[in-house]
């Protein structure tokens, strides 16, 4: 037996005495478990959605998962990197702690190896450990194999050795390389006589072409691979969503017609509305935010694939939904175009993905759960994706607290109820620059440098905008800056209250230089040891 079976072996039977200690006899209700959909959105920003305030964009499908359940207005990702961001989400650990305690700051690689060890508990092994089904669909952008990833089948180490029955999606990501789905461990519509073959950059004659797309659509890495034409050809970025949505609405429909007995658990990781911008036909040009908002709501439309599929099922009044994002929206040229045209991407919050200022990491985030969840409500509570794997414990009957090493808090009392006083006092927050590693200590934000952490670029032909002048193309305004640039002036650190100032437009740093002491402390102790 591994140890990863013997410590199911010991949750299991943790769990199982709790319940027969506390009450006597098992509850029907826990026999009853909850299915579980959690979509995890790339890229959406705190102002991206019509229930948190958008305007441009219309997302019917997601605001009535508002109004049926609660929205979360202080919600953050551990990182405001997307690969830091889901390691934090799957293991319940801040990704500081992966890499052998280096940390993970950085988007995988295309040769990345598996980011997670497979001894690693997961999210995908709570559920498991329940007895459901377990599906991983679209974007991975965790690695696969050990060592350096040649792309040579099987991938594995990959998804289905960290708890997930099934995986079907994109490898990496809708904008780098290799252009193909996965199914499993294998290359959809690979082919042994023309394998996927990985040649680098600089190999522009060399390689199989993919789906030509206009520069509006924002950035996207050429590719480096030769080979697979037909997997190259089964992947086209205008239906990408249109594949995914299947993919989920498929999976779902086959557990609940075929598995009857089992609860399921589906992780569905959207490309949306990472750039490219390629929404499908239906939706080019039906927002009021270019493109940007055009592939925000083909995400709409599939978040409502899922949710009537749920309900045709006959299954939606058993089943929590979560939907939430991986960092805070970015300032590419998409995200720029839809600034123009009036959407405010991350609402108010400074700054933006990468970057460890509030646009950065607070996202949106709603669960609804029939019966569980008071529809139309609203919850001001601390919470983070580092703490679903506690709370997913908690749901199924699992004690938390059995958990070594975690960094996981079981928030589910915020979402049944409404607590009185804070779950999570505490909270640290990754940007890209190991530099800029911040912590949350109840109504304070402390960053132990000057600006972001994150993207600096400015000039139109800057892929990736940040810092001081991504803050002024909005008309944001903070303290340490003028005229799109940090002042001479600025202090060494930030400190700002969010409670009188969510917006970060005041840095007080120097008027608390106890809070500073005390915070500083705190984060010294998360740091690696050199």
């Amino acid at each position: 037996m591994t140890m990863k079976n013997n410590v199911f072996f010991t949750l299991k039977l943790s769990a199982l005495l709790t319940l027969l200690c506390s009450m006597g006899t098992l509850d029907i209700e826990a026999q009853n478990k909850p299915n579980v959909v959690y979509i995890l959105v790339d890229d959406l920003g705190y102002g991206d959605l019509g229930c948190y305030g958008a305007t441009k964009v219309k997302t019917p499908n997601i605001d009535k998962l508002a109004n049926e359940g609660k929205m979360f207005t202080d919600a953050h990702s551990a990182s405001a990197v997307c690969t830091p961001s889901r390691y934090a989400l799957l293991t319940g650990q801040y990704p500081i702690r992966g890499n052998n305690g280096k940390g993970i700051w950085g988007p995988a690689s295309v040769p990345s190896e598996l980011l997670i060890n497979t001894e690693q508990i997961t999210i995908a092994d709570v559920f498991k450990n329940s007895g459901y089904n377990t599906a991983a669909l679209g974007k991975w952008h965790l690695g696969f194999k050990k060592g350096k990833n040649d792309w040579q089948e099987p991938l594995s180490p990959g998804p289905n050795d960290l708890g997930f029955d099934y995986y079907y999606g994109v490898p990496l990501v809708n904008s780098a390389p290799p252009y193909v789905y996965v199914e499993n461990t294998h290359v959809v519509g690979g082919d042994a006589k023309d394998p996927l073959v990985f040649v680098g950059k600089g190999k522009d004659k060399e390689v199989t072409p993919i789906t030509p797309i206009p520069p509006e659509a924002s950035q996207r890495t050429v590719n480096m691979f030769k080979g697979a034409v037909k997997a190259h050809k089964l992947y086209n970025d205008y239906t990408v969503g249109q594949v995914l949505a299947g993919k989920a609405v498929d999976w779902i429909t086959e557990k609940t017609t075929n598995n009857k007995k089992n609860p399921f658990f589906l992780y569905f990781a959207t490309t949306h509305i990472h750039h490219p911008f390629t929404p499908g036909t239906n939706f080019q040009g039906k927002s009021d935010a270019e493109l940007y908002g055009d592939f925000i709501q083909e995400l709409d439309w599939m978040v409502g694939q899922v949710t009537s599929t749920l309900e045709q099922q006959g299954v939606a009044d058993n089943t929590l939904i979560i939907l939430t994002s991986d960092n805070g929206a970015m300032l590419n040229l998409g995200g720029r175009n839809a600034v123009k045209a009036g959407h405010k991407i991350n609402g108010d919050l400074l700054g933006f993905k990468f970057g460890v200022w509030e646009g950065g990491h607070r996202i949106p985030f709603i669960a609804k759960w029939p019966g569980k969840i008071k529809p139309g409500t609203v919850s001001d509570q601390l919470i983070c994706n580092v703490d679903m794997l506690a709370t997913f414990m908690a749901i199924t009957g699992q004690d938390p607290n059995s958990l070594d090493n975690s960094d996981s808090i079981n928030v589910l009392p915020a979402f049944i109820d409404n607590p009185s006083e804070p779950i999570r006092n505490e909270l640290l927050l990754a940007p890209y620059k190991a530099t800029h590693l911040s912590l949350r200590k109840e109504k304070w934000m402390y960053i132990p440098a000057k600006g972001s952490g994150g993207f600096h670029g400015s000039k139109p032909n800057h892929h990736a905008w940040g810092g001081a002048p991504a803050v002024n193309f909005v008309g944001g305004k903070n303290s340490e800056m003028e005229n799109g640039k940090l002042k001479e002036t600025a202090q060494v650190a930030q400190l700002y209250n969010l409670e009188k100032d969510k917006y970060q437009t005041t840095n007080v740093y120097s008027q608390f230089p106890e809070v500073v002491k005390e915070m500083e402390a705190i984060l010294d102790t998360y740091r690696p040891k050199k």
